[in-house]
Parts: structure tokens; C-alpha cells; sequence
């Protein structure tokens, strides 16, 4: 489905002549985190709601557009650069504007994850596996390669975390049963942080190392 087709118009930007108080009645009744700002019919950007309580009630919205965001998405604007811009000024709405900058409507955050989740990533069964590595020693094919080699499909890979120099990228693939995939990855210098299926290397070692304390305790 095309994401413009997720576009919803029932919220026209506000003028900068409109009311303080007016916004904080609208954040009253909605719970939405932002509300378009336009003047003279040009979009300026968005009002959040914690920004508009923090003004007097008899200011206009022309007395604070220093508050103002000018975040926005175009209607061509891949899904998944519109989550980002979701993340990145914490927002559940965004505006969208066509070529022309021309307010159409906007998006909502829940609408655009409900795309996310019907993709295979999430949609389909199969085993998730994270693993990690140095951020200068890991590559995307060696990862498919990895899999490849053990007659894994591949359903999503991304990088889910950076920390201190590493990278943990979390791979979700059709295939149960992953094992001796584990094996494969620590082969190639990648640490297992955590596999949805059974890691049979780490049971046994735990197993071995139960038999020797008890061993030991004799």
C-alpha cells in the first residue's frame, strides 16, 4: 500500500495569529505531541505540546515562533525515513508537504509502525539471532555470506545498537533450527548475544562445567 495513502487531513497548521490558549485547548482534547504552524497558508513547522504550556495563555503563537520545529516529511518520503524522523524530533505526528511545499496533511506515528509490523521482519515465523562485532570488522555480506553458507534465508538484517566500539546487529531469518549458524558467526570472530532458538555450544559448555563442579566437589 502506498504510504500517502495513510495521510490524514483533519488538522489544518494553525496561523501565527491564533491564541496560545486555543492550542492548549486543542492538546486537551487530542494526544498528538505537536501541531502545525503556518503563516499566511505557508507551513513554518510544528508547536509542541510541552512547549505551548509553557507560555501565557494571552500570547499568540506569533509571540513564540522561536519554538517552533520545522520538521516535516515529503509525500514521497520512504517509510522507513519517515519512522526516523518520527525518532528524531520525538513526535507522533508529522506533517507531509508535496514538491511544491504545500501542506497536505499529516502522518501518524501508530499508523506508520503498523507498516513495519506487517513486514516479513515481523510478520513471518523463523529465528532472530544478535550478534556482535567491531563496528570497523563487521560487514553486511559477510553476515549474508555467513548465512548463505548454512542454506539460511535471510528475512531482515539491521544495526540494533553502538556501543564502545561495537556493533550488534540483529538478524532475522526463516530458518529455525540455527545452531550451527552460531557456530559459523563465532568462526568469523562475531560474539552470540542472544538467539531465539537453542544454542547447543553454550548448553554443552554449561553442561560440562556443571559436571565438573560437581566433579570437583566430590
Amino acid at each position: 500500500m502506498p504510504l500517502n495513502q495513510f495521510i490524514i487531513n483533519d488538522i489544518q497548521p494553525f496561523e501565527v495569529e491564533t491564541p496560545v490558549a486555543e492550542l492548549q485547548e486543542v492538546f486537551n482534547q487530542l494526544t498528538y505531541s505537536h501541531v502545525p504552524i503556518q503563516k499566511d497558508g505557508i507551513y513554518l513547522g510544528c508547536l509542541s505540546e510541552t512547549d505551548v504550556y509553557c507560555f501565557e495563555a494571552n500570547q499568540k503563537v506569533s509571540d513564540i515562533l522561536y519554538a517552533i520545529e520545522g520538521f516535516f516529511v515529503r509525500d514521497n518520503t520512504l517509510w522507513l525515513d519517515v519512522l526516523d524522523r518520527f525518532a528524531a524530533n520525538d513526535s507522533n505526528i508529522i506533517p507531509v508537504l508535496d514538491a511544491n511545499n504545500n501542506y497536505l496533511g499529516y502522518y501518524q506515528m501508530v499508523d506508520i509502525i503498523s507498516m513495519f509490523n506487517k513486514t516479513p521482519f515481523f510478520s513471518e515465523a523463523g529465528g532472530i539471532i544478535i550478534v556482535e562485532k567491531s563496528q570497523n570488522d563487521y560487514s553486511f555480506s559477510e553476515i549474508c555470506q555467513i548465512l548463505e553458507s548454512n542454506n539460511v534465508k535471510l528475512l531482515g538484517v539491521f544495526i540494533s545498537n553502538l556501543n564502545n566500539g561495537a556493533a550488534q546487529i540483529t538478524i532475522k531469518t526463516q530458518n529455525t533450527g540455527l545452531s550451527a549458524v552460531f557456530e559459523s558467526f563465532r568462526r568469523y570472530g562475531y560474539n552470540i548475544v542472544s538467539g531465539h532458538e537453542d544454542d547447543t555450544f553454550v548448553k554443552t559448555l554449561k553442561e560440562r562445567s556443571s559436571y565438573l563442579d560437581r566433579y570437583l566437589n566430590l
